[in-house]
């Protein structure tokens, strides 16, 4: 993203979820923070008053694929499907394959498609059990800079971990002078 402006993209990905999504999005109004959500499409149909409420709410959704495949281990058509089936439901254009992996015939069919592909450069690892909070804010506090794309996750995998250090993360975004905006 813009280099020359001290913004930031919070992201989340594979919610919703109603053990950690609503704690996300109350610490976010807490801030008046505006963050973009790669959502699962199975989630968001099993959870609509979820996707409704992120909308609401003023923050941007992007598709995550319905079954979060991961797409080297999947056939174009088999990704391309599932794809569709989360843009029924999520209806954007924004898109982040599961994992961060795809295939290139899958990457040029979702351009042709018109799909915005975002990945990300700062990755939090909040999923994983082996990082503490405390080294997950020192990877934020090193890697990002303007225009960074920081990915967190609002599933149950991380739920412990992304409710302490959210905050943490917002704080210090405030404190070095970062805006944080929605993937456009």
């Amino acid at each position: 993203m813009d280099p020359s402006s001290k913004v930031v993209y919070l992201t989340f990905d594979d919610g919703p979820v109603p053990e950690c999504t609503p704690r996300v999005l109350d610490i976010l109004a807490r801030y008046n923070v505006k963050a973009t959500f790669f959502m699962v499409g199975d989630n968001a149909n099993r959870y609509p008053e979820l996707l409704a409420r992120v909308h609401r709410e003023g923050h941007a959704v992007g598709n995550h694929t319905y079954h979060h495949l991961r797409g080297y281990k999947t056939s174009l058509n088999v990704y391309m499907h599932d794809v569709k089936q989360a843009t029924n439901i999520l209806k954007t254009h924004r898109f982040r394959p599961p994992h961060g992996r795809m295939t290139y015939s899958q990457k040029r069919a979702l351009v042709k498609q018109g799909k915005t592909i975002y990945l990300w450069d700062v990755l939090t690892h909040d999923y994983s059990s082996c990082y503490s909070v405390k080294k997950m804010l020192w990877i934020v506090k090193k890697y990002t800079r303007n225009g960074s794309i920081i990915v967190m996750h609002d599933s149950l995998k991380s739920k412990e971990r992304i409710l302490q250090l959210l905050p943490m993360v917002i704080e210090w975004l405030r404190d070095q002078g970062y805006t944080c905006k929605t993937l456009p």
